[in-house]
This record gives C-alpha cells, structure tokens and sequence, in this order.
C-alpha cells in the first residue's frame, strides 16, 4: 500500500523536554490510524507536528509521495491537503451551518475572499453531498449554536471534507458522545476514509478497537507498539503502561 505520511527520526522538544521522542511511523493510504496512549504520552504534540503548529528540533515528516514539509507553515500544510480537527469543535455558532460548510469550501483561504465571494455550482454540490453525508442536510438554514455536541462535531468534521484534503487529523472526536453518536461517527470515518486517509487521537478503547485499520501506541514520547488493535492490546507493556491502569478513562 502507498504511504500518505513518514514520520522520521521525530523530535519534539520544549524547554528540554521531549515530548515526541525519536518517533518512526507511517500512515498508509485508506487507512484509519490511531494514536492512543496515557496523558503526556505526546499524541496531540505529534498532530501539532504534522499540521505545523509546532516545529521539530530534529527528524522529518514527508507527506504524500515523499514531499518534506517538516517545516511549512499551517496555511502551506492545509493548501497541500491535510486538515485538522481539534478536541472542542470550532464552528462559527452565529452562522448557520449552510454558511459554515460555505466558508469552509473557499480554495482561498484569505479571509477577504471568504467573506466576499460567489459559490460556484461545483462548491454547492460538493457542500450539498457532505452535509448529507454527515447528516446535516435538513438542518443546513440553522445556526450552528443550535445544535447538538456531537453535531458541531459532525459539522466541522463536514467543514474539513469541503477542504477535501488527502489526509484528515482528528484530535479526540468522540469525546462528551452517547454511544450511538459514537458509533455514528465511527461509521462517517468509514466513509471518508474511502477518500481520504485519517489520523485519529482517542481514549475510548471500544472506539479504537471498532474503527482502527492501525493503532500505535505512544509513551512517553515514544512509540511503544504498533500494530492492529487486536495485536497491541495482548502487548504486556502496552497493557502495563496504559490498558491495564484505565486507559479507556485517562488518555
């Protein structure tokens, strides 16, 4: 299988901490590959690194083909298709939804041009599959502070589709969900993941284990295991450092 991302050598380092140390790993085309592992372990420090939000001291992080961005900006890693998702959804709840899934489609992503611009025919069709998609359709003239928790999820899980990117990083998507919004969304990463490859931070462990093609397991900065759901969880260390002390609860 192609390979969407590597991850070199990775380090991360803050004030002499390393909070991503030495990480090896890569993504696989199609895949939905989670990061799972106890609080400090550098999950989210990791996806910062891949969107560009913080900078490695040493290492590589290559993306779709063997492009170097280690060191692009965020405005260049989004314009070259990967998008990011963080833990509390960061839609615009004075708008409605029609209107965010609008702004979230614009090519351009200058602000001038998403607040003065013409949706084209091709923007509107693809806004309106995705807010079918994500189950939002009916709902499209309501403000976006109307709805539900697990909807402003859905919504700008939606938002990031109409970005249509090669890969999707998605911080925690689950958290504060019942388990038939879970169990929903774990559904809407299937689908897109016919597209799009994802990355996804996670706690909850039925999650994990309903949804993973691949889970690597962090500590410590450090890649403690990887492998298929089935595989990690029998890992003695893995279930010592994580699993076994209420990882389903504290990552």
């Amino acid at each position: 299988m192609e390979n969407v991302l590597e991850i070199q050598d990775l380090t991360v380092a803050f004030d002499g901490f390393k909070a991503v140390d030495n990480v090896n790993t890569s993504v696989e085309k199609g895949e939905i590959h989670f990061f799972i592992g106890p609080n400090g372990a550098g999950k989210t420090t990791l996806l910062d690194a891949i969107c560009g939000r913080v900078k490695p001291k040493s290492g590589n992080i290559l993306f779709a083909g063997g492009v170097d961005v280690t060191h692009y900006s965020e405005n260049q890693i989004v314009n070259i298709g990967i998008g990011r998702k963080f833990q509390v959804p960061s839609v615009f709840t004075g708008l409605t939804v029609y209107d965010n899934m609008e702004l979230a489609a614009v090519k351009d992503r200058s602000l001038s041009s998403s607040l003065f611009h013409n949706v084209t025919s091709e923007q509107e069709e693809l806004i309106g599959h995705v807010l079918n998609t994500i189950g939002l359709y009916e709902k499209k003239d309501r403000d976006a502070g109307s709805l539900a928790h697990g909807e402003k999820q859905w919504l700008e899980i939606g938002m990031l589709m109409a970005q249509q990117p090669k890969l999707m990083l998605l911080d925690e998507p689950v958290a504060g969900m019942g388990r038939v919004e879970t169990q929903k969304t774990g559904e809407l990463l299937k689908t897109i993941a016919k597209n799009c490859t994802i990355i996804v931070v996670e706690h909850d462990m039925e999650f994990v284990r309903d949804y993973a093609s691949k889970v690597t397991v962090l500590h410590e900065g450090m890649v403690l295991d990887e492998g298929s759901m089935s595989e990690v969880q029998h890992n003695q260390k893995v279930i010592e450092v994580y699993l076994g002390r209420g990882g389903e609860q504290d990552a």
